[in-house]
């Protein structure tokens, strides 16, 4: 079955089966000896949907926009040292939270390794297949301001953000967010309850978030959206980056985006 004719590979291509064409090419004879026609199909079909799912994979990932693409819940360092519970990253691990539509605070000091673990959140949930999107807080109320002077811009924005299966929004609330910033925050995750899960990456424990966000009745109804279901985790006081230049890297965000640095 491997060798096919060329006229048969330019069909394949042209219905856009070239993962099948692959597999097909990958088959060598030697290793296929006395297997019947069904047998050998069957090991192509599965070689092309492995091939299939990793692209449709990396994909995902690649357009998560991911601050630290090498960002893997499997490697977080000083795990105890920071008090991070290791069954509570293994059940995040298997995005469960995700179908629950529940989200997740990442609470601590700076440095503390909380846009690595939006991220390999992230890097979980499109392994999942799961729509994945990261962005830092100053950079959504950006878009948020870019949008409001298009057309439908504005509702587009709001779609486009809520769709995502998983959002991680890094640096929340490191700003006082002003009444139309508050607004949108309401209008987003209005959206988003309970369609999608939400993941906040921040410096500020939950009693700071209301007064950081005005105080008032935007602020209430943003923190009844968020707070009852919600996974707390606080990332400790161990700063990742000095973690990181002890452990010999010169250029920890250098590190944290292709090497194995593990909770940066």
């Amino acid at each position: 079955m491997s060798s096919i004719d060329s006229e048969t590979k330019r069909k394949l291509r042209e219905m856009g089966a070239q993962p099948l064409l692959e597999a097909i090419e990958a088959q060598h004879d030697d290793h296929v000896v006395g297997m019947n026609f069904g047998e050998r199909l069957q090991l192509v079909v599965d070689h092309a949907h492995e091939s299939f799912n990793h692209s449709k994979i990396d994909g995902l990932i690649r357009r998560a926009n991911l601050r630290y693409p090498a960002a893997d819940l499997r490697r977080v360092d000083l795990v105890e040292e920071r008090g991070l519970d290791r069954a509570v990253l293994a059940q995040l691990a298997t995005c469960s939270f995700i179908q629950r539509q529940q989200n997740v605070v990442f609470q601590g000091f700076t440095g503390s390794g909380k846009s690595y673990l939006g991220c390999a959140l992230a890097k979980q949930a499109c392994q999942h297949r799961f729509r994945a999107h990261y962005i830092r807080m100053p950079d959504l109320e950006e878009a948020w301001a870019l949008a409001k002077g298009r057309p439908q811009g504005q509702n587009k924005f709001l779609k486009k953000y809520a769709a995502f299966s998983l959002l991680v929004i890094d640096e929340w609330l490191l700003d006082h967010p002003d009444e139309t910033i508050s607004r949108m925050l309401l209008e987003l995750l209005e959206r988003r309850y309970d369609t999608g899960s939400t993941v906040f990456c921040t410096q500020y424990s939950k009693k700071d978030w209301h007064q950081r966000l005005g105080s008032g009745v935007h602020a209430d109804a943003v923190m009844d959206r968020i707070v009852h279901n919600t996974i707390w985790i606080d990332t400790g006081t161990h700063n990742m980056r000095e973690h990181a230049a002890a452990a010999g890297r010169s250029d920890p965000s250098r590190d944290f985006r292709r090497a194995p640095l593990k909770g940066g």
